[in-house]
C-alpha cells in the first residue's frame, strides 16, 4: 500500500511538470509558430499601443530573447522561489508561488487568484456533497425498485436535470426565490468564519443549480452501476449465505459500482475547483471562475496562464486522491 501511494504521488509530480511545460509552450512556443515575433508577444502582455520602452522592458523580464528552454527553467524557477521584475523606476517583486505578474495593472497574479479561491472552494464543496448524496442514494433507490413508480419519476427527473443548462437552472432559481419571492434575496458571499449560517444561505441557489445537473447524471451512473452489479453471482451467494439486505447493497453492491463514480467524481470536482465560469457570472460570485472570464475578456495572458496552471493543479490533485481512494474501495488495487 506505501509502495502504490508513492508510485501515485511520483506519477501527479510527473504529471504537473508535464502540464506546466505543455501550459508554457502554448502561451510562449505556438506564437513563434504561428509567425509573431518577440515584439508582438511583448506587446500582448502590456495592453493597447505599448510603448517601445515598455516592450523592452516585458522582452527583458519575460527572457523572450533566450532560448525556449531557458524561459522554461526561469519559469519553473519563479514558481519555487519567486521572481523580480524591473518595470519603471521600482523592481516588482513577485512572491513564491509566482504564477505570474500582469504587466497591465502591476500585480502579482497568485494573490489576486488566492483572493478568489476560498468563494470557488466553497461553491464546489458544497455542491459535491448534495449532488453526491443526492445522486447516489437516488441511483440505488431506483436500481433496487426498477420499472416502479419511483424509478421511472426520478429518471424522468434526471433527465431533465442533464438537459438543463446550469444558466437556464440558475436564472430559473434567481427568478423565484430572490425576486418573485424574496426568501433568499441579496445573495453575497460571506466567508464561513465570519457567519456559517449566511454563508450557507448566499451559497444555497448555487448549489442546487450546480448539483441539480451532477445528481441527474450521476443517478442515471450508479443506476447502471448497480443494476449490473446485484445480478452477479457473488451477490446471489451472499444473500444466500443469509446476510442482512442492506449489508449486501451497501458492502458488496454499492462498493464494488463506487469505482466509475469515484472517477468521474475525481474529475468533476477538479475541474468546479478550476472555475466554476457559468455559475459564477450567473450568481455574480467574485471566484477563480470569473477572474478567469474577465482576464480573458482583458486579454490578461498571465492571469490567463496562472488560472490555467491552477485548474490543471486541481485536477491533479482530485486525480491523485481518487486513485488513493482506489485502494480503500477496490482490494484488488492493493494487490495489484
Amino acid at each position: 500500500m506505501f509502495a502504490y501511494i508513492i508510485r501515485r504521488i511520483f506519477a501527479a509530480v510527473v504529471l504537473l511538470l508535464v502540464v506546466s511545460a505543455v501550459t508554457f509552450a502554448i502561451f510562449f512556443l505556438l506564437p513563434r509558430f504561428a509567425g509573431e515575433t518577440t515584439d508582438q508577444l511583448a506587446a500582448q502582455y502590456i495592453g493597447k499601443n505599448p510603448s517601445p520602452e515598455a516592450i523592452a522592458a516585458v522582452k527583458s523580464n519575460l527572457g523572450l530573447d533566450q532560448p525556449l528552454y531557458t524561459q522554461y527553467w526561469n519559469f519553473l524557477k519563479a514558481l519555487v522561489s519567486g521572481a523580480e521584475y524591473k518595470f519603471g523606476p521600482e523592481p516588482a517583486t513577485c512572491h513564491v508561488p509566482c504564477f505570474g505578474y500582469s504587466f497591465k495593472n502591476h500585480l502579482e497574479v497568485w494573490p489576486e487568484m488566492t483572493s478568489r479561491i476560498p468563494v470557488t472552494i466553497s461553491l464546489a464543496i458544497g455542491a459535491a456533497v448534495l449532488w453526491l448524496v443526492s445522486g447516489v442514494t437516488t441511483g440505488v433507490i431506483s436500481a433496487l425498485k426498477p420499472r416502479s413508480i419511483f424509478d421511472r419519476l426520478s429518471m424522468g427527473v434526471a433527465l431533465a436535470g442533464v438537459s438543463l443548462p446550469v444558466f437556464f437552472t440558475g436564472a430559473l432559481l434567481l427568478t423565484l426565490f430572490s425576486y418573485e419571492w424574496p426568501i433568499l434575496d441579496n445573495l453575497e458571499y460571506v466567508d464561513f468564519t465570519d457567519d456559517p449560517l449566511m454563508w450557507a444561505r448566499n451559497l444555497i441557489l448555487p448549489w442546487v443549480s450546480l448539483a441539480f445537473l451532477y445528481s441527474a447524471l450521476y443517478a442515471r451512473l450508479t443506476r447502471a452501476g448497480m443494476l449490473e452489479t446485484m445480478s452477479e453471482d457473488y451477490i446471489r451467494t451472499a444473500r444466500a449465505k443469509g446476510l442482512a439486505e442492506r449489508k449486501v447493497v451497501v458492502k458488496h453492491g454499492l462498493r464494488s459500482a463506487l469505482t466509475p463514480i469515484i472517477t468521474i467524481f475525481g474529475m468533476d470536482l477538479g475541474l468546479l475547483l478550476g472555475g466554476a465560469l457559468i455559475t459564477e457570472q450567473v450568481f455574480s460570485l467574485k471566484g477563480v471562475g470569473q477572474f478567469a472570464v474577465q482576464a480573458i475578456s482583458d486579454n490578461d495572458l498571465p492571469k490567463i496562464l496562472g488560472v490555467t496552471l491552477l485548474a490543471a493543479f486541481f485536477i491533479v490533485v482530485c486525480n491523485l486522491v481518487v486513485d488513493l481512494l482506489y485502494a480503500l474501495v477496490d482490494p484488488r488495487v492493493r494487490l495489484s
